[in-house]
């Protein structure tokens, strides 16, 4: 396996021409996006414009058709790149919490430290509960899934993320499967993240959150970005019609 050279000179995420078909449904059709180094893109659009199938691209959940996906300047799409140890670096949030129900919030959060990071079982506990105070769950930590909210799921979800010391998060519309008022602790750990300087790319509905915490929004629709700039622009003045369309039915 080609041992990872990553690379702080470029952005974190460059993605060219990248491509995706299910059968004969062309889901991307030549995406260049790109993430640079601390910065917040949040990208919308409506229900299958391809948001989250970009998104599962970027740490290849889904496996591109064509195109070119780099890392911290690591080819992720070259059969010689050592894809697991890519992964370690990259933070992923999915729409469901993904917790394992059989164990409790610290063994969801020790379980890929001990056999990812190889780290012993007394450093995987200490990293646990720094990222369990972190987002506010300290007095959780022998809790099992069943027993918590959405919300307080969603927030361990996020930490046993962070427990792997990533250098970028990617989030698939976090707040989606939420009760309205349990999403703002949620988006209140991930301002919280966007404050510290992480990398972060985030698709979501949450209009209120791309315009305040986002570096920059993408508009997705029909496979292509359609239009993408700062916050204000896209959501307070967009160019493009479909754009328009979209927000009007949104804000």
């Amino acid at each position: 396996m080609t041992e990872p050279s990553l690379s702080q000179d470029r952005p974190a995420i460059e993605v060219k021409e990248l491509c995706k078909n299910f059968g004969d449904n062309e889901v991307l059709k030549g995406i260049d996006f790109h993430v640079n180094q601390g910065e917040v893109v949040c990208v919308i659009g409506p229900s299958g414009s391809g948001k989250s199938t970009l998104l599962r691209c970027v740490n290849r959940l889904e496996e591109p058709t064509s195109g070119t996906i780099l890392v911290e300047g690591v080819d992720i799409t070259d059969p010689e790149t050592d894809l697991d140890k890519i992964r370690t670096r990259i933070g992923m949030v999915f729409q469901q919490f993904n917790l394992f129900p059989h164990l409790n919030v610290l063994g969801n959060l020790t379980l890929a430290q001990r056999r990812a990071k190889r780290r012993g079982k007394a450093e995987a506990m200490e990293v646990a509960r720094q990222n369990l105070e972190k987002v506010g769950l300290a007095n959780r930590e022998n809790a099992y899934p069943a027993q918590l909210s959405g919300g307080q799921q969603q927030r361990v979800a996020i930490a046993r993320a962070l427990s792997m010391n990533p250098d970028m998060m990617l989030f698939d519309e976090p707040t989606s499967a939420l009760d309205p008022e349990l999403v703002g602790d949620v988006l209140g750990v991930m301002r919280q993240l966007a404050d510290e300087g992480m990398t972060m790319m985030v698709v979501t509905h949450e209009m209120g959150f791309a315009r305040e915490v986002g570096d920059r929004v993408v508009f997705m629709d029909g496979g292509v970005v359609v239009e993408q700039g700062k916050p204000e622009d896209v959501l307070g003045n967009p160019q493009h019609e479909r754009t328009k369309a979209f927000l009007s039915k949104v804000l």
